[in-house]
């Protein structure tokens, strides 16, 4: 581990810290299930899987 982090010491400065940091994440979009999704879902479920 000591040597993992002298070797993380070791990076430039300008690679370690952006000039413009990442954007925050984005919200997730919403999501419907469709109807013959379902009953998949419900014929799986009546077999235990």
């Amino acid at each position: 581990m000591t040597e993992l982090i002298e070797d993380c010491a070791g990076i430039p400065r300008s690679i370690t810290h952006a000039e413009h940091p990442l954007p925050a994440p984005r919200a997730a979009a919403s999501w419907e299930v469709d109807e013959s999704t379902a009953r998949r879902f419900d014929a799986l479920n009546d077999y235990g899987v």
